[in-house]
């Protein structure tokens, strides 16, 4: 079996930095034991697998340990994919998801824009108490929200983020929660950084997902709804996210770094 593949730096302009995913063209569905094994031969945080369809394409996504309801940067990458090497007339294309209905991407000058749909959260009454032990710090959060099997702790200086050293035996304890933290930007609006060892991903380099429910906090706190955004992860990532309705538009630079086949 020959399946064409191509691995893409999501939310980065630099060939080692953003976000690295797979994204796999199949003919029509693979049992999903098989799915899984190819996202653990490609070793990156995400695969996206896509089948074609008559307007666009259906999507699922999995880490090398799962299969995830909502990959951002993976769709960013496989939106690169399609317009920029199969379709390149297309300016825009769709992606029909299991869970979270249609999501697009579509080109926006040397950059691509992905829709994606908003993420609820709210306000926890009480901080979790393994969530400070298993982040490595001291520092009282601000607040600690929680939503869609996430919970995100919001700290008042970029340098918390940076420094955070976390403890990724407990934070795995917190499954199927993931963990973001976040704080207020020197040079952008805001920073975050993203942990998921419980999906196989100790620290995610730039997670579009994410920033779906990160970019409508910091947007009703800082009364705006155009807003960028840093990942402090080792790679590092950058994002320019728009509140639009119940949708949160996120954009960003891409990089191709491999294309070929995988023979299974």
């Amino acid at each position: 079996m020959h399946i064409p593949l191509y691995h893409v730096n999501a939310f980065s302009n630099a060939p080692c930095g953003g976000n690295p995913a797979a994204v796999c063209l199949l003919d029509s569905w693979l049992d999903d034991s098989l799915l899984l094994k190819v996202a653990a031969e490609n070793a990156v945080s995400a695969t996206a697998f896509l089948v074609g369809q008559a307007n666009g394409y259906e999507i699922r996504w999995f880490t090398p340990k799962c299969e995830v309801r909502l990959c951002g940067h993976a769709t960013f990458a496989s939106g690169y994919i399609v317009l920029h090497l199969l379709y390149p007339e297309l300016n825009s294309v769709s992606f029909q998801t299991k869970h979270r209905g249609a999501v697009s991407v579509r080109k926006d000058g040397d950059f691509l824009l992905m829709d994606f749909p908003e993420v609820s959260t709210r306000r926890c009454t009480c901080e979790p108490p393994e969530l400070r032990g298993a982040l490595g710090i001291d520092t009282q959060a601000h607040a600690v929200l929680q939503g869609d099997n996430s919970f995100i702790a919001v700290f008042e200086d970029e340098d918390v983020i940076r420094n955070i050293q976390p403890n990724f035996e407990r934070l795995e304890k917190l499954h199927p929660n993931v963990v973001m933290v976040t704080a207020p930007g020197e040079q952008v609006d805001f920073v975050s950084r993203y942990f998921a060892p419980g999906y196989g991903i100790p620290e995610d380099p730039v997670t579009g997902s994410a920033h779906c429910a990160l970019a409508p906090y910091w947007a009703e706190r800082l009364g705006k709804k155009q807003l960028h955004a840093r990942q402090l992860s080792e790679r590092g990532g950058e994002l320019w996210c728009e509140i639009s309705g119940d949708r949160v538009l996120l954009r960003g630079a891409t990089v191709l770094t491999f294309k070929g086949q995988l023979h299974f």
